[in-house]
């Protein structure tokens, strides 16, 4: 089975958030279960395009409305990801620094879709599924069912993925003239309410639509975003598949990103000496507990509470715990966090800015990763803290509550707290302040969760049940 991934985003080529480190793993995980599995994204200007070796495969133009563009696609020659990649040039359009917040992302994205259906049109041979991700790829399903010109791929099975439906893509019904061309009283099924949205189209057209949860998917028939509706109307079709993490790359026993490498039989060791390095960093008192926050500073990841969380937290400990964030986004919550800093002393840190190998060192050197979203669809931070052995605290919600029970629970190794608040929030704080004392406690969890497997081998393997269920074979 041969499945083409169409995403804006893929680790480690270009990385906004969870959705690339989805897409650079199941295709791999896919691979090893016999598919073949490729992707395809902008080639945008990024040290993974320079400093790897690619060869052109197709050279070719494409309309978007009145304007049209030289189209390159590269295939990356040596496997370095273990799936083919291909990346899509557009000079000028796609060629830049950023994935998002470019003044032209209609135009940039809207070029991506159409310009992969023109080269996909063009293969001697079909995939048999094109896998779609986000509402940036969200027209596909529509245009190859749809559009004139995409006749020839009718018959190849599309399935979306919705990573967070936070993010739609709509757009005025006066830039509808940008689609290639299709039968205009089909037009209803490019829009929601007034507007053009391409991930509704991507519900409504595509064969499947997948979440990165069961619990994401629960919640979005009651909180979407205003496609609760639609949602619904479309269930018999969509199905909550739990996201993996790629174990090769979020190991603590190789990570090269890590100053000292550990197991679950060699963490107290190894975790205990990264964190001390991470205190001589930041300037905390190592025999505290640490408590850390990685993610997008905005209200959906519950950023916003953090300063009060903190705050209060601090004082309702006497000072006897250290939190370290890393992150950027809204910039009065990155100034609310400034003014923080200025007034908690030694007990707090912040880093603003997107940092991989920082964000390793945080998850192995933590005791604490707390997530206090208000929208997680899967959440990845839990399951890399899990991994490298630090207790995720977490709010109920989507994925966050799919896949951490709370210690106080049978067999539970997290901790879990319902409102979106800051009293429950540091409610939580406070039980793990109680439980770092107890060291041989919070040993015991430590080792436990290193040893949970959350791969991406039982979720690659129910994307190709998936799959197998919707192909048509000749």
């Amino acid at each position: 089975m041969e499945i083409l991934h169409v995403s804006a985003e893929c680790y480690p080529v270009a990385k906004v958030g969870g959705l690339a480190d989805v897409v650079g793993a199941l295709p791999k995980y896919q691979h090893q279960l016999g598919c073949v599995a490729k992707v395809v994204m902008p080639a945008y200007k990024s040290r993974f395009f320079e400093q790897n070796e690619f060869e052109l495969v197709h050279q070719g133009g494409t309309w978007v409305g009145f304007n049209w563009y030289h189209v390159n696609v590269f295939r990356e020659k040596n496997n370095v990801l273990g799936f083919d990649l291909y990346l899509l040039d557009i000079p000028g359009l796609l060629d830049k620094e950023g994935v998002y917040g470019h003044w032209n992302d209609l135009e940039r994205f809207l070029a991506f879709q159409i310009a992969v259906l023109d080269w996909l049109n063009e293969w001697q041979h079909h995939p048999d599924v094109v896998h779609c991700h986000d509402h940036h790829t969200g027209f596909i399903p529509f245009l190859m069912t749809h559009a004139y010109k995409y006749e020839r791929l009718r018959n190849i099975a599309s399935v979306l993925t919705i990573h967070n439906a936070q993010y739609q893509g709509q757009f005025g019904w006066d830039q509808l003239y940008r689609l290639p061309g299709f039968d205009l009283w089909k037009a209803g099924l490019v829009g929601w309410e007034g507007a053009v949205n391409p991930l509704a189209a991507a519900i409504k057209c595509a064969w499947r639509v997948t979440t990165v949860s069961p619990g994401y998917l629960e919640e979005m028939y009651n909180g979407a975003n205003g496609l609760e509706s639609l949602l619904r109307s479309e269930r018999r079709k969509c199905k909550g598949i739990l996201n993996g993490i790629d174990n090769k790359v979020w190991d603590p026993a190789t990570d090269p990103m890590l100053p000292i490498h550990y197991d679950d039989t060699s963490f107290v060791n190894g975790k205990r000496e990264i964190k001390r390095q991470l205190c001589e960093e930041f300037g905390f008192d190592p025999e505290l507990p640490l408590f850390s926050f990685i993610g997008r500073l905005v209200g959906e990841k519950g950023a916003d509470l953090l300063p009060d969380i903190i705050g209060r937290s601090l004082y309702e400990q006497q000072n006897q715990l250290n939190f370290l964030v890393l992150g950027s986004g809204d910039p009065h919550t990155e100034w609310r966090l400034h003014q923080t800093k200025n007034t908690t002393g030694s007990n707090f840190n912040v880093q603003y800015g997107y940092n991989e190998g920082l964000s390793h060192r945080i998850y192995a050197g933590s005791d604490f990763l707390l997530m206090p979203s208000r929208v997680e669809p899967c959440g990845l931070n839990q399951l890399y803290a899990l991994r490298y052995g630090t207790m995720p605290i977490v709010r109920s919600t989507g994925g966050l509550k799919d896949t951490v029970k709370d210690f106080g629970d049978q067999g539970g190794f997290g901790i879990r707290f319902i409102q979106a608040e800051v009293w429950d929030a540091c409610q939580a704080v406070s039980r793990a302040v109680e439980l770092y004392r107890d060291a041989q406690a919070l040993q015991e969890i430590q080792e436990y969760i290193m040893q949970i497997d959350h791969s991406w081998d039982s979720a690659a393997a129910e994307y190709v049940k998936l799959y197998e269920s919707i192909v048509i074979r000749p």
